[in-house]
C-alpha cells in the first residue's frame, strides 16, 4: 500500500510539472498602480482582469527569459499623495522591476517626477495627460495608450465633418478636463478655422466628485450650442448620460461627442439607455482591429471573464506584453536595459502595432471611434459606423509636445 502511495504521489507531480513550467530562476516582479476603491473602482478591477490574463499567458509559456512573473496591485484611490505612497512601496518593499497602471491624469502628473529618483521605469495604460510625455517627461516614463491630444485630435476631426459650428463643452474639474477643451480648440481651428466656442467661463467644468448634473446641463441646453464635447468619464460619465438622457440632452437639438463614451465600462453599466447615434471614443475598441491577435485576445477574454475587453483591461495586457517585448529584446530585465530596450520598441498589441517614440516616450497608436447603435447580437451599444485613424495621422509631432528628454 505505500508502494502504491508513493506511486500516485509521483505520477500526480510530474502531471503538475508537465501542465506548469518549472521555474528554477527568481521571479519578474511587475507592479500595478489603479483605482481599485470607489466610484471609479471598475477601471482598477478591469485592468487588473487584463494583467492577470497576460501573466498567466506567459507564465504557462515559459515566462520571460525563463523566469515567472508576479503581480502586486496597489490601489491609488485616485489621489496623487495615495498613488506615490504605493509606488514607494512597491519600488523600495516589494521591489518591483516595473510599474504599470495610473488612470487619472492628475495623479500621474503628480507622480511622474518621482520616477527619477526611484530609477524605476513606469509604463502608463490610462492617464492621457500629454504632460507625462510633454513638459514632465523622464528616462523612466512610458506611454502605450491614446493621450489626450491623439484622442481629442481625432474628435477635432470628427467634429468638423458633422458640420456643426458653435461648441462648447464639459469636462472633469481638473487637468484632464481643462486641457480636453483647450486641445479640442485648437485641433478644430487647424481643421475648420470658421470654428466657434463658448467662452471658457461658461464651458461646464463640474467637479471630480459630482454625482447631480442637472444644473449643467440645463445650462448647456440653454445655450443652444451646435456641438457639445463631453471628456467626462467613470462614474461621472454614466451619471451624466443617465441624467441627461431623462432632460432632453440627448434628443438631437445639437452634436454630442463623448471622448470616452466607448468605454465597455460605461457601455455596460448604461446598456440600452446609452443613447443611440452619438459619436464616442475609446483607447481600445475591440471590434476596431482584425488582425489573429486582437481576435485571440477577445476570445481569451470573452472565455475567461464572459465580458468584451475594455480599454483599461487592454492596456494593463498591452503593458505587461509590451514589458516582455522589451526584456526580450535587451536579453535582460535590468531596468536600465529595460528602458532603453522600451525606447523605439515596435510591439503588436490587440489594438494594433505601437511603437514608443524615443524622443517622448508616447505611443504612436491607433483611434477608434463611432456612433453608438443597437444590436441584437450584443447586450451593449456598439459602434456603427466605426472609423479607425492611424496612430501616424493622429500623433502631434515630438517638437509641439514640450518634452526635453
Amino acid at each position: 500500500m505505500k508502494r502504491l502511495l508513493s506511486i500516485l504521489l509521483l505520477t500526480i507531480l510530474a502531471a503538475a510539472l508537465i501542465a506548469t513550467p518549472a521555474f528554477a530562476k527568481s521571479p519578474v516582479k511587475l507592479g500595478f498602480v489603479y483605482i481599485m476603491s470607489g466610484p471609479f473602482a471598475t477601471y482598477g478591477q478591469f485592468a487588473r482582469m487584463g494583467a492577470e490574463m497576460a501573466i498567466e499567458e506567459i507564465n504557462q509559456a515559459g515566462g520571460i527569459l525563463g523566469r515567472p512573473v508576479e503581480a502586486y496591485f496597489e490601489d491609488s484611490t485616485g489621489k496623487p499623495d495615495v498613488a506615490l505612497r504605493a509606488i514607494r512601496k512597491l519600488v523600495f518593499q516589494e521591489k518591483v522591476d516595473c510599474l504599470i497602471g495610473l488612470d487619472s491624469s492628475g495623479v500621474a502628473k503628480s507622480v511622474v517626477p518621482a520616477l527619477v529618483q526611484m530609477k524605476t521605469p513606469l509604463i502608463i495604460t490610462h492617464a492621457a495627460t500629454p504632460d507625462v510625455t510633454g513638459e514632465v517627461c523622464n528616462r523612466y516614463t512610458f506611454r502605450i495608450s491614446l493621450n489626450l491630444a491623439q484622442n481629442v485630435g481625432t474628435a477635432a476631426r470628427i467634429a468638423a465633418e458633422t458640420g456643426a459650428k458653435k461648441w462648447t463643452a464639459v469636462g472633469p474639474d481638473y487637468a484632464f478636463g481643462h486641457q480636453s477643451w483647450e486641445y479640442f480648440k485648437k485641433s478644430l481651428k487647424d481643421v475648420k478655422p470658421e470654428a466657434e466656442f463658448f467662452p471658457d467661463n461658461e464651458v461646464a467644468f463640474p467637479p471630480f466628485k459630482t454625482t447631480d448634473f442637472s444644473s449643467y446641463i440645463t445650462r448647456i441646453i440653454g445655450q443652444k450650442p451646435d456641438g457639445v464635447l463631453i471628456s467626462l468619464w467613470g462614474g461621472n460619465l454614466i451619471d451624466f448620460v443617465r441624467q441627461g438622457r431623462e432632460m432632453g440632452f440627448f434628443n438631437g437639438d445639437f452634436e454630442v461627442l463623448l471622448t470616452l463614451g466607448a468605454a465597455t465600462e460605461v457601455l455596460t453599466a448604461l446598456r440600452d439607455t446609452m443613447p443611440e447615434g452619438i459619436w464616442v471614443g475609446s483607447r481600445y475598441w475591440f471590434e476596431a482591429n482584425d488582425s489573429a491577435v486582437n481576435k485571440a485576445f477577445v476570445k481569451a477574454y470573452r472565455d475567461r471573464y464572459s465580458a468584451y475587453p475594455s480599454y483599461n483591461a487592454h492596456g494593463a495586457y498591452g503593458a505587461v506584453q509590451t514589458y516582455k517585448a522589451a526584456a526580450v529584446k535587451a536579453d535582460s530585465v535590468d531596468k536600465e536595459a529595460i528602458v532603453a530596450a522600451l525606447e523605439g520598441l515596435s510591439v503588436e498589441l490587440p489594438v494594433g502595432t505601437i511603437t514608443i517614440r524615443p524622443e517622448d516616450h508616447q505611443a504612436v497608436t491607433p483611434a477608434c471611434w463611432g456612433k453608438t447603435a443597437a444590436d441584437p447580437d450584443y447586450d451593449i451599444r456598439i459602434l456603427k459606423p466605426m472609423k479607425v485613424y492611424e496612430g501616424a495621422e493622429i500623433t502631434p509631432p515630438v517638437s509641439e509636445t514640450g518634452c526635453k528628454m
